[in-house]
């Protein structure tokens, strides 16, 4: 005899019966379509890219990032940008469009885990990717077979693992070498030119040389693998230089908007400048240091022995919070070369309103299309360093006011700062306008013409 417990049991494994066969039958629905609608996709997808790109009878695997993929690292806090559209108008650039590879985190994101990577002087490079990942649906592509370059999103100068707290770079050939051969196996891009129209940036001292003493650079030249591309780098000098033998544009060290604007904003405009020669930063009382090299080829030494008691300098070796302020209160701003010729003063000095005093002979400024520098600034030779004050005493008796009239251009600041997002003049509006120059490298409008 059935009991009154038995018929619930059995009423409640009919039930568990019931609903395990109604949840069978909606997951099969749901597979199938989901099914049919991803082979109508990938159909489509490959039809498509046969069409666009006959030369590539058969491409590598594709490994691009949807559209909500990308999308989402610009919300990435990370990347601490907000997604907000850039100032650009893409005509100005010939249709320029830029494919920005989304690569692991390990060649870039990860080492945001420093806040100084994205702050320091040589931060160009993460300046760049952000400003280049703001240009959505402008001139960066998400779709690869319309772009005229690949930018490479690899970060090499945020090793800050030194006792000096300098970021060593080491480790940064191995890393290129890593980003290059993962993108030649995983993308079928970089195979057809060998990479001549992929795009890296190298803010360090000496740029794509990888090294930051000129004789280990000169001496191990710029990574073979890397000579046919084009590099971005804040290295530049109007000889010929082993550094240099790669095609290449010269961009200005990183400094912070913010940092700008907030010196700026503490500054009273009424404010006379009453620092009449400035320079705070390393100054060796013995140039040659333990390397037995000799730093700034002994001209910052030169300067202190020579001006350290002239009360018209105010020369400081010392590190102080409020440098950028002094700058502001400046009228001539002295840049000596350190170990490469280029310095962050250039940047600082022009955008605080202080006259730029170039020590660094040979050395290829950034943008001169846009910043005309011989109009904004003095070039002093390495060799008169000893005549500084003779010299600066000459200009501020005769056109001191005519340079300072040209460096309160907006335009000027504009061109050597990296916003982000990117807003028209300003740094990546100009590295954008130097690749628009260099579109005989792109292998789809060179196709276009077969």
């Amino acid at each position: 005899m059935i009991t009154q417990k038995q018929r619930r049991t059995e009423k409640s494994l009919c039930l568990k019966h019931y609903y395990k066969w109604i949840l069978c039958f909606f997951l099969t629905l749901y597979f199938l379509a989901s099914f049919f609608v991803d082979h109508d996709q990938d159909q489509y997808q490959r039809s498509s890219s046969s069409r666009s790109n006959p030369l590539l009878t058969n491409p590598k695997p594709k490994l691009f990032a949807s559209r909500a993929m990308f999308e989402s690292k610009l919300h990435d806090h990370k990347l601490g940008f907000a997604p907000q559209r850039p100032n650009i108008r893409t005509d100005v650039f010939n249709n320029l469009k830029i494919y920005v590879y989304d690569l692991p985190s390990k060649f870039n994101k990860d080492w945001l885990a420093n806040d100084r990577c994205s702050n320091h002087l040589f931060a160009a490079e993460v300046a760049l990717h952000k400003a280049f990942l703001s240009l959505e649906g402008d001139i960066r592509t998400e779709d690869p077979y319309e772009a005229d370059f690949f930018f490479v999103p690899v970060y090499v100068s945020c090793n800050f693992s030194t006792i000096n707290g300098f970021p060593a770079i080491g480790h940064a050939r191995s890393l290129i070498n890593d980003t290059i051969k993962l993108v030649s196996t995983q993308y079928p891009f970089w195979n057809r030119n060998n990479g001549s129209d992929h795009v890296f940036t190298a803010t360090h001292d000496f740029g794509s040389c990888f090294h930051t003493m000129e004789d280990r650079a000169i001496a191990d030249g710029v990574p073979k693998i890397l000579r046919n591309s084009i590099v971005l780098q804040t290295f530049g000098v109007t000889f010929n230089h082993p550094c240099q033998e790669v095609e290449n544009v010269v961009i200005p060290p990183y400094i912070s908007p913010e940092s700008l604007h907030k010196t700026l904003k503490n500054i009273p405009v009424t404010k006379e400048r009453d620092i009449w020669a400035f320079f705070r930063g390393k100054m060796e009382l013995h140039p040659k240091n333990i390397s037995g090299r000799f730093y700034s080829k002994r001209v910052r030494t030169k300067i202190w022995r020579s001006y350290g008691g002239d009360r018209r300098f105010y020369l400081q070796r010392q590190r102080f919070s409020g440098y950028q302020s002094e700058i502001a209160r400046s009228v001539f701003c002295l840049c000596p070369l350190g170990w490469a010729p280029w310095s962050p003063r250039l940047v600082e000095s022009v955008a605080l309103g202080c006259v730029p005093v170039v020590i660094a002979d040979g050395i290829r400024l950034p943008f001169p299309s846009a910043v005309r520098w011989p109009d904004i600034s003095l070039t002093v030779a390495e060799r008169d360093v000893g005549k500084l004050g003779e010299i600066l005493e000459h200009v501020a008796a005769t056109n001191l006011s005519v340079i300072q009239r040209n460096l309160e251009d907006p335009s000027v600041r504009r061109a050597l700062m990296f916003n982000v997002p990117s807003r028209e003049g300003d740094a990546t509006w100009q590295v954008l306008d130097a690749l628009s120059k260099k579109l005989n490298r792109s292998v789809r409008r060179s196709n276009s013409f077969l």
